[in-house]
């Protein structure tokens, strides 16, 4: 890209999508020549959810820029207000750091103001994660509208890939890298058993379960009653410990957070609740816990790795590539329990045992750093669309 110094701006807005950029942010910082320039918003800076620009900073980054949100968990109006008033912060960050070009992740209405103001701002956006499918919640036309803004696309899978292209992108500009919370998940040596249950304060056994539920936000039915069902199930397995994490702040996250908070207080002998578990003591929890449950992701893309089932609850995945060790079912009590209860059975351990998972591969970060770093920014500011042939219409 030539010999003067390449700024590439970081935009994260979660625990969860930071734990996922770091080790590239890291890549590309090692690089000569390259500034890399963090963007922090959203949950990052609410003390609600840990306050988790602090974990940037303890990773050794220095944070640019902070662009605050207001809380966007009551309603679909406060996000869209949030979203606006992300948008306005990104364009000052973008002004004082002037990037070459912005990483990003996913699919979350933030990162969609995010990818608009680099537009906007003709800085070329570089997508963690396009081309992948999640039925039951508005981020899936997120995910596809931020391809549509972006230049340079990193997906998890061949079909993802195939599935960006079909969305009109330039195949040369699309890249089959594997997930890379995979290739974290396998590349990240584990906290000690010991030390983890220090931090979370909890046992961590074959039983422990590992328990996230988001607002499924294309779900007709209310979120009270897909929370209340799922702690419905999660009594009928006494002898499990159980790890929750607070959901994202998506319209109605807050109505979880209140219920898990008055489920722990009642089961404090085997619950616990941590607002944010970070990247560390989250892939470590991976090693040690015998099934996650809820409806993350995470749950479909990075467990399989680890061999232990997941179950995965009601509609908010819905389309999403899974392995044979993610265990789906509707989202009543009922279908829980008896999706939980196949989960530590001796049949779904031996299932989770030999399941492959279809993101990963070992070279996703050299891959995913390679294709940053050697395509030219002139390709990336130049974008066409690509048409694919369709049949002529028989009208």
């Amino acid at each position: 890209m030539g010999s003067r110094r390449l700024t590439i701006a970081v935009a994260t807005s979660t625990r969860a999508d930071w734990g996922l950029l770091r080790p590239i942010a890291r890549a590309l910082s090692l690089q000569p020549g390259v500034d890399v320039r963090i963007i922090a918003t959203n949950m990052h800076l609410d003390a609600r959810y840990g306050h988790t620009v602090d974990e940037i900073v303890a990773d050794g980054f220095d944070v640019a820029a902070e662009v605050p949100m207001h809380a966007a968990s009551a309603s679909g109006a406060d996000t869209v207000r949030a979203t606006a008033e992300c948008m306005a912060g990104m364009a000052d960050a973008f002004s004082r750091i002037n990037p070459d070009m912005l990483l990003l992740l996913g699919d979350r209405y933030e990162m969609l103001a995010v990818a608009t103001a680099a537009t906007v701002m003709r800085i070329p956006i570089v997508h963690v994660a396009g081309g992948e499918i999640s039925e039951g919640a508005f981020d899936d036309s997120i995910r596809h509208a931020i391809t549509k803004l972006s230049a340079l696309h990193l997906t998890a899978t061949e079909p993802y890939r195939r599935r960006v292209i079909q969305l009109g992108e330039n195949p040369a500009m699309v890249v089959n890298t594997g997930a890379i919370g995979v290739y974290n998940l396998v590349a990240e040596p584990p906290m000690p058993r010991e030390e983890l249950e220090r931090s979370i304060g909890t046992r961590l056994d074959e039983r422990t379960l590992l328990v996230t539920l988001h607002p499924a936000t294309l779900d007709d039915v209310p979120v009270s009653q897909r929370c209340s069902a799922l702690l419905e199930a999660l009594d009928a397995s006494p002898d499990s410990n159980l790890i929750f994490t607070y959901p994202n702040n998506d319209p109605d996250g807050e109505v979880i957070i209140s219920m898990i908070e008055e489920y722990v207080a009642r089961n404090s002998h085997r619950a616990v609740a941590v607002p944010s578990l970070g990247w560390k003591r989250y892939l470590s929890a991976l090693h040690y816990v015998g099934a996650v449950v809820g409806n993350s992701s995470s749950g479909i893309v990075e467990v399989p790795s680890m061999h232990i089932p997941t179950v995965d609850i009601g509609i908010r995945q819905q389309g999403r590539l899974a392995s044979e060790s993610v265990i789906h079912c509707d989202a009543d009590a009922g279908s829980i329990r008896n999706a939980i209860r196949f989960a530590l059975s001796d049949e779904g351990r031996e299932l989770a045992r030999r399941s492959t998972n279809p993101y990963g591969r070992p070279d996703t970060l050299r891959v995913m750093v390679d294709a940053i770093l050697n395509t030219p920014l002139e390709a990336m500011r130049s974008k066409r669309f690509h048409d694919l042939p369709v049949p002529e219409s028989d009208a």
